[in-house]
Order: structure tokens, then sequence, then C-alpha cells
């Protein structure tokens, strides 16, 4: 039976990359299995699990944080704090690039959606930074890099969907994964730093006549309107969960109201914006929980066939330690990211090697915080790398995609080298736990 529990793991992977839907092919293929190799009792326990996800409070924030991204990016607001930044690192070489990674940060902590981060600054910033005489590889790389950290800034889906997965609170993930996130903001500014400071003609500064127009122009004001409401809106939503106020579904309900009232301000906001931002926030629940429901048909018939009890087994035969096996899982997700999509590893992967985790007395948070690390990663990775693909979607006729792969090289290489950064010295998940 276990053999038999991994054999449906290999073909749901196997049908996955030939190119069958997520969603039916985990409940489809786990329903066949159960009815040819299990007992009929066991489809008992399988409904209360399934209402169980349904009605799952935690993930009431799917939706209302899927919302929030989508109805910030109808406001405008992105193209304003990219204006803005711009004109405020413009005087340092490289400063351009620097502000979209300051904006990506940003717009992460208040969306928390990839395509749209992506999109939204290969819109705005690239024509720009080609225009300014960025190398394109740099341009390109700095927006796929800086579109996914939405990834792992909170609050962030994939962060939601882990803490429902591993069981653990998605408050304290959201906390965990602050630090990591900034700091990483950090390790690509100063990347950028280093790299126009080497190669000043792949990152020049903003002509001088510019500048001065800006600031004679009311740049106090324009950076107020561009800071100030985006900023109010990250503090309702993260403040109240750290400080307690409000768990991440209420927040997330907080996020929702905002980004309407903020579009609202911007003058954005009518019916047709409305229905659309409703119409898409429908269509990418539908596919979350569609693929959730899936997960967990698959997750029950392979537990029940003693796959999670064989794979333990395996592992404790194998003698590997707890730092090996973590290693190993973190290889396995960075090459399946090469494939398939964050949401397919987080309902695949996930569910079968948390329990030898748990089995290893590993902390599930951490597991979680390393893990929204490597699955951003996968947005990068070449050749599948979502982000790439929703950049070169918008990108300039001249950009192509090899300009894409080697420019998001660099970022991958210090993705890598930041998560074994953060697998090294743990404790910078803990800074706001403790």
């Amino acid at each position: 039976m276990a053999i038999l529990a991994i054999l449906l793991f290999i073909s749901i992977f196997l049908l996955i990359l030939y190119g069958y839907p997520v969603a039916f092919t985990l409940g489809g293929i786990s329903i066949l299995y159960a009815i040819c190799f299990l007992e009929p009792g066991s489809f008992i326990a399988l409904s209360p699990r399934m209402m169980g996800v349904v009605s799952n409070y935690v993930l009431m924030a799917v939706p209302l944080f899927i919302y929030m991204g989508i109805m910030l990016e109808k406001s405008g607001l992105a193209e304003s704090l990219l204006e803005t930044m711009a004109m405020l690192f413009g005087k340092v070489r490289g400063g351009l690039a620097i502000s979209v990674v300051i904006v990506g940060a940003l717009l992460a902590a208040s969306t928390g959606i990839v395509g749209a981060t992506v999109i939204t600054m290969g819109l705005i910033s690239l024509p720009t930074m080609l225009k300014r005489g960025y190398r394109t590889e740099l341009a390109t790389g700095t927006i796929a890099a800086s579109g996914t950290l939405g990834q792992i800034i909170p609050p962030s889906v994939v962060l939601v969907l882990l803490g429902s997965v591993l069981n653990v609170s998605v408050g304290q993930l959201f906390a965990a994964a602050l630090i990591p996130g900034l700091l990483l903001v950090l390790v690509y500014i100063v990347y950028i730093a280093i790299t126009a400071w080497v190669r000043p003609e792949y990152a020049p500064s903003m002509p001088k006549e510019e500048l001065e127009a800006f600031w004679a122009s009311g740049a106090t004001r324009k950076v107020l309107q561009a800071f100030v409401l985006p900023m109010l809106l990250i503090v309702a939503v993260l403040g109240s969960i750290f400080a307690g106020i409000a768990s991440p579904t209420e927040a997330a309900a907080v996020g929702a109201m905002g980004a309407t009232l903020l579009t609202i301000s911007q003058g954005k906001f009518n019916l047709e914006v409305l229905k659309s931002v409703m119409r898409e926030t429908t269509h990418l629940t539908s596919m979350v929980f569609v693929i959730l429901l899936g997960a967990t048909v698959f997750s029950f018939v392979f537990r029940e066939m003693g796959g999670d009890t064989y794979l333990v087994s395996l592992i404790e035969e194998a003698n590997l330690s707890p730092m090996a096996f973590l290693a190993l899982v973190m290889i396995v997700v960075f090459v399946a990211g090469f494939f398939i999509d964050f949401i397919e590893i987080i309902f695949i992967i996930v569910p079968v090697v948390a329990p030898i985790f748990v089995q290893m007395d590993i902390d599930l948070i951490w597991i979680g915080v390393l893990l929204g690390l490597n699955l951003q990663t996968s947005f990068l990775s070449p050749p599948f790398g979502f982000s790439l693909f929703y950049l070169k979607g918008v990108a300039p006729p001249g950009v192509t995609t090899q300009h894409l792969y080697r420019g998001i090289l660099p970022f991958v290489i210090i993705q890598l080298v930041f998560l074994s950064t953060v697998i090294l010295f743990p404790e910078v998940v803990y800074f706001l736990i403790d």
C-alpha cells in the first residue's frame, strides 16, 4: 500500500507536468486510487475533511487579500509611487532601479499579488529605465525580482496557504517572514548599488534638469501623497495583526475596505472597476479553493495508504539528519519550481513532508518562512518562471527572452544565498515572535 501511495504521488506529478488541470488531477487520480485500493469505509472520513477546509476561518483571508491587491492595482497608486521614488533617488547611480525595489516592497506589503505587481511595474518603469540608458538585463531582472517580493513580505496569500497546510498560526508566520523579507529587499538594493558603482554605464543617474523641475514643483506634497496612503494601509493591516488587535482574516477585511477607500480617494472607483475587481477575485479564489479541495483528497488518500509513515521510515533507515532532510526538501522544491506553480508545490509537496518535519521536531514556522523564500525563487527560475512570463508580456519589442533570463540569474543566486543564510541563522525568523 505504501508503494502505491508513492506511485500516486509520482503519477499526479507527471500528469501535471504533462499539462492536465491541477485541481482535477489531484482530486480525480486520488479518488481513482482510493476506489481501487482502499476499503469503502475509508471514504466516511473524507467528507468532514473537505467541509473543514471550506469552513476554515483562516482561509477566508485569501479572497480578501486577493480583492485588496487587485483593487489597489486599479487605484493608480503604484504609478505615483514609482514616479516619486525615481525622483527621490534620482541623484544616485542606479537610483531608478533602487526605487523599483522599494516600490516593489511597498506594493508587496499592500497587495501581495505577484502578477499585478510585475505587470504594473513593467508597464510603468521598464520603458523609463531603458530610455534612461539602463542595461536591459539589469532593468528586467530588477523588475521581475522586485515583483516577487509579495511572496514573502506579509500580507501574502502564499503565507496564508502555507500556514493552513502546515497547521501553524498565520499571524506568527507573517511576523516571522517580515524581517527576512525586508533584509532581502536590502540585499537587492546593495547588489544594484554595487553594480552601478562597478559598471556606471549599466545604471546612470537621472538628468539634473528633471530633478530640479521635480523639486521646484511641490515635491514635498507629491512625496506625502505617494507615501502616506499606502503606508496607512500597510500599518492598518500588519499593525493590527502584530499588535494582536485583529486576526489575519479580520485584518484582510480591513485591507479590502482600505483598498476600496484608497481607490475612491484617487478618483478611480466606479461600477465598472468594482465589477472587474470582483470578477478577478472570484476567478482567483475559485481556482485556489478547487485546488485546495483536490489537495485535501490527495493528502487523505496518501495518508490512508500509509505514504507518510513509509516516507518517515525511509528517512530513518537512510539515517538522514534533520538538516540533511531539510536540504533535500529545499532542493526538491527549488527544482519543482522550474516546472510547476507555487500553489501546486504547496498542496502536493508540503503536506507530504510536513509530518516528517514534525517527527524530526523541526519548528514549522521556520519551515514556512524557508518555503516562502524558496517558492519566491520558483517565480524567477527559468524556463517557466511566472514573473518572467508576466514581464515579457508587457515588455517593449526590443526586450527578448534571453535578456530576461540573463537579467534574472544574479537575483536567483542572491535568493539562494539568502535562503542558505536564513537556514544557517534561524534567529532572524524569530526576531518579532520572541
